[in-house]
């Protein structure tokens, strides 16, 4: 799609949705899978591009998949995954480039890991750092190690400790993955608690993985003894992040009731519903063992103070900042610098957004804050390109469809992670 697209405002919502298999698990379940001897099967996989782009690594790197009906069939081969001369394109997602360098360690030979100009952009050397630790070499473009990434793997990496200088799932996966090769066991410390998720599929595979909480509740450390995971099935539930979308339309649009089931429940993966609750937000949440739901319906919201603690990867933000263009008060999001390493600056553009939508908006440093208008109702007509960024465009949606409407370029971007939204939108709209 060249031109803008036009998102009508809708004049009532209602409805139970599913929204697409969690990507964070989908990634780790492919890679997991690969990485064993044997066959496992993935029910929910997340079909965006993302995925696609693991998916497709995966099998360059030997592995094998077979799509049956519901279901994905990954077989690691025996010998273990080998190098392949071709380059291994991770397209828009930054999971996949990050997690794959951590694989690709541990396979002997030379790897290319290369990305969308949008990917190729984003720093890796934060992964480099540590897997070059481990034995690895790896090799990009200036300090920051951007792509194309040219990675030596050896089958020999040492094991190390590491302590993660700022709060990064994508690191601390890295490094787990590659500790799997390694002839002695590895240790990670993490001062804020990220999605479990790698280290609890791994635990899950087989593979021995120790976590300790330190005393503040936040810190952690995880240490992991290599060894090769072990075939089994997963089952993966919706993507909490895919979800918030949902949450925030619902509690800023004037006439709306919307569920959404079968989510991802770990706290790290669901602090914007906290964040919504915070805010007045007219939110029901019932947790059905390692999974929730929640219903949300028409709020008046009040602001609130976002601290990135509270949403470790941050993904959630330029969401909860139509919330706050929405609520009656000035909200403050807190150490979000990391949003300017994302598929675009989204600290610039979710500052961009509210300002579109007709909120004074002002920055410190990593601090950024939107005085609300109070209503979604009071909302401007916009036009806004979101470039290749996915969740901007999402946002940017929610915005016109509780507000006055929008037109919004490159819209097909949301393939990337969620290829079915607006025809999930269109069977809320009453």
């Amino acid at each position: 799609m060249n031109g803008p697209t036009r998102v009508e405002p809708a004049k009532r919502l209602r409805g139970s949705l599913r929204v697409p298999g969690d990507k964070s698990t989908s990634h780790r379940a492919l890679m997991i899978s690969a990485l064993a001897d044997g066959a496992s099967t993935i029910v929910g996989l997340s079909r965006g591009l993302d995925v696609v782009s693991t998916s497709e690594i995966l099998v360059q790197l030997g592995a094998t998949r077979e799509d049956h009906e519901g279901a994905v069939v990954v077989t690691g081969p025996s010998r273990g995954l080998c190098a392949t001369s071709q380059t291994l394109e991770c397209g828009n997602s930054g999971t996949t480039m990050r997690l794959l360098a951590g694989v690709v360690s541990g396979v002997v030979g030379e790897h290319t890991l290369t990305g969308d100009p949008s990917l190729s952009e984003r720093p890796m050397d934060r992964v480099a750092q540590p897997l070059s630790a481990m034995g690895a070499i790896i090799e990009g473009r200036g300090a920051r190690v951007t792509a194309p990434l040219r990675i030596k793997g050896r089958h020999d990496l040492r094991g190390i400790e590491y302590h993660v200088p700022m709060a990064s799932a994508q690191v601390k996966s890295a490094i787990l993955l590659a500790g799997l090769f390694a002839s002695n066991p590895t240790t990670i410390r993490e001062d804020v608690r990220t999605r479990t998720t790698t280290e609890d599929m791994l635990a899950s595979a087989g593979v021995e993985v120790t976590v300790t909480s330190e005393d503040d509740d936040l810190g952690r450390s995880i240490h992991l003894v290599p060894g090769r995971p072990q075939p089994r099935d997963w089952s993966v539930p919706g993507d909490p992040s895919q979800a918030a979308f949902f949450a925030v339309l619902g509690a800023i649009h004037s006439d709306a009731s919307i569920e959404v089931e079968n989510l991802e429940g770990s706290p790290e993966r669901n602090g914007y519903l906290e964040v919504l609750m915070r805010m007045g937000a007219h939110l029901e949440v019932q947790r059905l063992g390692a999974t929730l739901r929640f219903e949300v319906r028409s709020s008046a919201l009040v602001a609130t103070e976002v601290h990135a603690n509270e949403i470790p990867s941050v993904d959630e933000v330029p969401v909860l900042v139509v919330a706050a263009a929405a609520a009656t008060g000035t909200t403050a999001f807190r150490n979000v610098g990391e949003l300017r390493h994302k598929e675009s600056d989204r600290f610039a553009g979710s500052m961009n957004l509210a300002a579109q939508l007709g909120c004074q908006v002002w920055s410190d440093g990593d601090d950024f804050f939107v005085e609300g208008v109070a209503s979604a109702a009071r909302f401007r007509d916009f036009t806004l390109s979101a470039s290749l960024d996915h969740r901007m465009v999402m946002a940017s949606a929610v915005a016109g469809l509780a507000g006055v409407g929008a037109n919004l370029v490159t819209v097909d971007t949301v393939a990337t992670s969620y290829p079915h939204f607006f025809r999930d939108v269109d069977q809320l709209r009453e």
